[in-house]
C-alpha cells in the first residue's frame, strides 16, 4: 500500500484554528501526512456535549470555507465535577488561571481527569463529516513545567510522573490526546488515499 506520507499529492485541508501553538503541534504530529492551511475563523460559542460542539463547529466552518475543512475541539474533564469544565476549558482557564483550575477540585479527593480531542473533517456541504477522538486519562496536579501551553502544566497522564508541561514536546506529541486523535486522522487518509 502506498503511504500517503510519501505521496507528493497529499490532501490539502483548511484547518480552523487561531492558536499558533496548536497548529505547530498538529503539524509535528501529522509528520507531513496532510497539507494543512491554518485559517482563523470566529465560530459561534456553542453549548452541549463535546461531539455535538465539534460537529456543529465543523458545520459552521464548512459554510464559510469553500472546500475541505477540519476543526479541532479539546476538552479537559474533571471526573469529580461530572466532566466539567469539559469543552469550556478555554474560558475556565482564561478566568481562573492554572491555580484556579486546581482550586475547583479542593473539596474533592478525586483528582482524576481526562483530556479529549475531537477532530471533525468534511470535504464540504452535502458531504459526510468524520470524527476522530483521542482520550488521555490522568489527574490534575499543581502546575509544573515550562513546556506546552494552556493547561498542560496541571495534567499528569496516568503512568507518568511528569505533567504534559514537563515533557519535551517530542515526548508529549507521542502520547497526548491530540496525538491519539491524529493517529486516527492519519489512518483515515492513508486508507482513503
Amino acid at each position: 500500500m502506498d503511504n500517503i506520507m510519501n505521496n507528493p499529492n497529499k490532501k490539502t485541508i483548511t484547518f480552523i484554528t487561531g492558536n499558533k501553538n496548536k497548529a505547530i503541534e498538529i503539524e509535528a504530529i501529522l509528520d507531513n501526512c496532510l497539507s494543512l492551511i491554518p485559517y482563523k475563523l470566529d465560530l459561534p460559542e456553542l453549548q452541549g456535549e463535546p461531539e455535538y460542539i465539534a460537529s456543529n463547529k465543523c458545520r459552521h466552518a464548512m459554510l464559510k470555507v469553500n472546500g475541505s475543512v477540519m476543526i479541532e475541539d479539546t476538552s479537559l474533564c474533571f471526573n469529580a465535577l461530572g466532566g466539567l469544565p469539559g469543552p469550556y476549558i478555554k474560558w475556565f482557564l482564561d478566568k481562573t488561571g492554572l491555580d484556579g483550575l486546581n482550586k475547583l477540585l479542593l473539596g474533592y479527593e478525586d483528582k482524576s481527569a481526562y483530556a479529549e480531542t475531537i477532530f471533525v473533517y468534511t470535504e464540504g456541504e452535502g458531504r459526510p463529516m468524520y470524527k476522530f477522538v483521542g482520550k488521555l486519562h490522568g489527574k490534575i496536579v499543581p502546575a509544573r513545567g515550562e513546556f506546552g501551553f494552556g493547561w498542560d502544566a496541571i495534567f499528569q497522564p496516568d503512568g507518568y510522573d511528569q505533567t504534559l508541561g514537563e515533557m519535551e514536546p517530542s515526548k508529549k506529541n507521542m502520547i497526548s490526546h491530540r496525538y491519539l486523535a491524529l493517529q486516527k486522522v492519519k489512518d483515515y487518509f492513508v486508507d482513503n488515499s
